[in-house]
């Protein structure tokens, strides 16, 4: 289980976003500022830092600095400056991702989940499986009933979340955010294509499904035929 730490000076806000991470499977600690934040960096060794830009003790951007001086952990920023030059001022400072405020729970953990499969923390060298689907992570090749399937990499990434989350419906922003990095301006259309390329490589239509599940107006779910 990922071990998240949120620095989060807001109650309402540190609370909602340790849910939803404790919902979707973290493991959740927390802290209302930037030295209790940066103590329990140093002596958790977490997996992943989400931390607010802004704290009461120090601002942020300053925390993040010296989150790096001590430790690698990948950082994602929540903040309400949405200016492309903070943006890219944070990530040069060393923050492997960002979240604009006011955001869902769902795009937080997706956020979340992209980051840490990026750096391998999740599902790292372990093969997927559901029915007749075999997913290599490190080899990056899918088995459908024993034959390889060919599949674009976004169609792999695609299927590769669904898998992780195999059971669960996952909605199409959610998919934007953690297979295009769109969660915001992304089109919705592109995951619908997406999907109907994976169906057509996995035998199955919308109208006759076998893994992908469509549920109506909330997302798709991957299950055993």
């Amino acid at each position: 289980m990922p071990r998240v730490i949120l620095v989060e000076d807001d109650h309402t806000i540190r609370r909602l976003a340790a849910d939803a991470l404790a919902r979707a499977g973290f493991d959740v600690d927390s802290a209302a500022g930037a030295m209790e934040g940066l103590q329990l960096v140093v002596k958790d060794h977490p997996d992943l830092v989400v931390l607010d830009l802004g704290l009461p003790d120090l601002d942020g951007s300053e925390l993040l600095r010296m989150i790096r001086a001590v430790s690698q952990v990948p950082v994602i920023v929540a903040t309400a400056r949405e200016d492309e030059g903070s943006m890219v001022e944070l990530l040069d400072a060393g923050a492997d991702d960002y979240v604009v405020k006011p955001y869902s729970g769902e795009q937080l953990t997706a956020r979340v989940r992209a980051v840490l499969r990026r750096g391998g923390t999740e599902t790292a060298g372990a093969d997927l499986v559901v029915g007749g689907l075999v997913l290599s992570v490190t080899a990056r090749d899918v088995r459908l009933d024993g034959e390889l399937m060919d599949l674009s990499p976004k169609e792999f990434d695609l299927l590769r979340v669904l898998m992780e989350r195999r059971g669960e419906v996952v909605t199409k922003r959610e998919l934007l955010a953690d297979v295009w990095r769109e969660p915001y301006g992304g089109s919705e259309r592109t995951v619908d294509v997406h999907l109907s390329w994976l169906r057509k490589k996995l035998g199955e239509t919308a109208s006759e499904p076998r893994y992908l599940r469509t549920v109506h107006g909330v997302g798709v779910k991957l299950v055993e035929p």
